[in-house]
């Protein structure tokens, strides 16, 4: 008996049946590929601290190439010698504390409860790295990063990243020549903390100066450069007793 393709019900029928198929074919691919997933997440994070303590694989003034997926656990076990987890006056330290969610343990402090923080110390040429992770809001919307202090609380280096900044403008603070710009600042003025400001009336376009807490805002990208200079001083500020005790020392 032939189907009558033209009623209603025909196509009702069609499309439940297509919609269970398809969500059956993507549900079962997103299951498949959930380790695969997880473990490209693992890369990129250990990709981004790495980077921001200057382990990467860059061949010239403008590039920003990381350590390859198939050298990056590698290259971070032999780099990273040390991962804490701060939680009020407790550190302990655990092999996984990279993999913690800082835009999680952020909305924890923000509603005055106690957060989980990782912090990595990396080595270098014989020289101490530590490295913290960023979370905060550029203009449409999620921003974060790494930055790595060395025990003076001076920048060694930062690695930043948008979900969805504008292309040419925000999108740039992912870019090599705005990122290098913070090598050198303190995030101190004198012995208090001052946190890093993306300034748009910075009057050192070239960054040759080191102890004014600036850098030198991105052109018509400025509330991506507040979220930035925000998202440094409310991240850090989290870690600040933590920081004290290693610039005492």
């Amino acid at each position: 008996m032939a189907v009558n393709t033209d009623k209603n019900s025909y196509t009702i029928i069609f499309a439940a049946v297509m919609v269970v198929i398809v969500g059956s074919i993507l549900a079962f691919m997103s299951s498949s590929l959930k380790d695969r997933i997880t473990e490209n997440e693992r890369f990129e994070k250990q990709q981004n601290i790495l980077y921001a303590m200057g382990v990467d694989d860059n061949v010239d003034e403008g590039s920003v190439n990381f350590v390859s997926t198939d050298k990056v656990e590698g290259e971070f076990k032999t780099f990273i010698k040390e991962q804490l987890i701060i939680e009020g006056d407790k550190i302990t330290e655990n092999d996984e504390a990279y993999l913690i969610d800082m835009k999680k343990q952020m909305a924890l402090a923000s509603k005055g409860e106690t957060p989980k923080l990782p912090l990595m110390i990396g080595e270098k040429d014989g020289k101490k790295y530590y490295i913290i992770p960023m979370y905060g809001k550029g203009l449409w919307d999620a921003i974060w990063g790494f930055i790595a202090l060395d025990d003076k609380m001076v920048v060694q280096g930062v690695y930043f990243d948008h979900k969805g900044e504008t292309p040419g403008l925000g999108a740039n603070i992912k870019q090599r020549y705005f990122m290098d710009d913070f090598t050198g600042e303190s995030i101190l003025k004198g012995t208090e903390y001052a946190g890093i400001a993306v300034a748009k009336g910075n009057n050192d376009p070239l960054n040759n100066i080191k102890d004014d807490n600036e850098v030198d805002a991105l052109a018509g990208a400025t509330i991506t450069g507040n979220g930035v200079s925000a998202m440094i001083k409310e991240s850090l500020q989290l870690y600040k007793d933590y920081l004290q005790t290693v610039s005492a020392k």
